[in-house]
């Protein structure tokens, strides 16, 4: 595809102002070209390890397209491998989730290890001697799989930077989740699937936008306030920031409980007393100042280009692809320290429920949203740009400003129309 006489964003710094052209939420053209040019080259995420945690575990999920096979081997290695059959190419594991020692494809039989070898095929003599040790009589690892604090990408590029390199900023804020809890964090068992018919890149600049929050969900507000006496007092002051590669966050005050150590009324004094457990487990493990962010800061992570870690008053884990230009499917995870007790669990479970579920105060409001946008790009050709300026010129942006929107455009405008390359030679002459 190549780049039309209108550009994809437009940017003057000098007037300060930020825009984005709508057509890039409707154009298949570029819809294509987003599968090849980012999705195809990007870490993305596959699975916590918490979902595999015993040799032989397994789930199965797609990934840009692909169908995956995620496992944990005998000797406890994880595992990413294509769910593709290396005789026909069936696809070898049919289930969602479980636990088996071995997999064999329906369709002729072959049997392969939870590390994906070759064990045994009917038929076996017929074969050529030395036909199961060839590397091709295996199931196909993916090309690149990684992994940091227990959160495991994969990616389709050989070529790709490590994932170390790649998370760049926003280990800081993986460092902090994961700090949550003193023995790790674990998947909660379920997955909430959905769907938006909304172009995939309006989830993202949704997931971590803080100047909607008010207005789109004013009846969450409303409803703490009046209804549940769940809200701390506190202030949703703080800042958004560019994480690099794309990469960003929102931190910023957190008004309501979190299980993770912030009381609020309503959970009455019993939760009173396991909050200032937990609060005092985190000051001696860390000291107070970063006890406190843990505990009494809400984080929006983004990673590019589909992964947000909301770490509010529960702590979900989401990923979003685009299925057409005006259609995505989302899967959404809980994700609890493994020491939680039943009491912080109960209400950890409700908070990701009453929120962020799909038939909660926020994600329908946000869907709703959503689609009246994509409704309104119909009108692209003439009403052109989107403003994603504010706080441009500010020396710290606050959560409620557009810098974490700015960081994402800037870097998917660099994956789909990067600068041509020209060697030394070249610019000589």
């Amino acid at each position: 595809m190549e780049r039309s006489e209108q550009p994809a964003i437009w940017v003057d710094e000098g007037q300060k102002f930020f825009k984005v052209a709508r057509r890039n939420f409707v154009d298949p053209e570029i819809w294509q070209a987003e599968k090849e040019r980012i999705f195809e080259h990007c870490w993305l995420y596959l699975g916590h390890e918490s979902e595999v945690a015993k040799p032989g575990d397994f789930i199965t999920r797609t990934v840009a397209g692909r169908g995956i096979l995620f496992t944990r081997d005998s000797k406890g290695e994880l595992r990413a491998l294509l769910n593709t059959c290396p005789h026909r190419g069936a696809q070898v594991c049919r289930e969602r989730k479980g636990s088996a020692k071995s997999f064999q494809c329906f369709y002729h039989g072959w049997v392969f290890g939870a590390d994906g070898r070759l064990r045994s095929q009917p038929g076996e003599a017929s074969y050529a001697e030395g036909f199961k040790a060839r590397e091709s009589s295996n199931m196909t690892p993916v090309p690149r799989f990684e992994s940091y604090r227990g959160f495991n990408f994969v990616c389709f590029d050989r070529d790709v930077v490590p994932l170390d390199e790649y998370l760049a900023g926003a280990k800081e804020y993986l460092d902090i989740v994961c700090d949550q809890s003193a023995s790790g964090m674990s998947i909660v068992a379920g997955t909430q699937e959905y769907s938006i018919r909304a172009n995939w890149k309006l989830l993202t600049e949704n997931s971590i936008d803080g100047y909607h929050a008010t207005t789109t969900h004013a009846t969450y507000f409303d409803y703490l306030m009046n209804t549940t006496d769940g809200l701390t007092g506190g202030r949703m002051g703080g800042f958004g920031i560019d994480l690099g590669n794309g990469h960003a966050v929102l931190e910023y005050g957190a008004p309501w409980g979190r299980p993770v150590a912030q009381w609020i009324p309503a959970w009455g004094e019993d939760g009173r007393r396991e909050i200032d457990r937990l609060y005092a487990r985190l000051v001696a493990d860390y000291g107070e100042a970063r006890a406190d962010r843990i505990a009494k800061m809400n984080r929006n992570l983004f990673i590019f280009p589909n992964l947000v870690i909301n770490d509010i008053m529960a702590t979900t884990v989401r990923t979003y692809y685009p299925v057409a230009p005006d259609y995505m499917t989302i899967n959404a995870w809980a994700v609890a320290p493994n020491e939680e007790t039943a009491w912080a669990r109960k209400f950890r479970l409700y908070n990701f429920l009453e929120f962020l579920g799909p038939g909660g105060f926020a994600t329908p409001d946000d869907a709703e949203a959503l689609e009246h946008c994509q409704r309104g790009f119909a009108n692209n050709k003439e009403a052109q740009w989107n403003d994603i300026s504010k706080g441009m010129g500010k020396a710290r942006p606050s959560y409620d400003d557009e810098l974490q929107m700015r960081a994402f455009w800037t870097q998917w405008n660099n994956r789909m129309f990067p600068p041509p390359t020209v060697n030394k030679a070249q610019a000589a002459a």
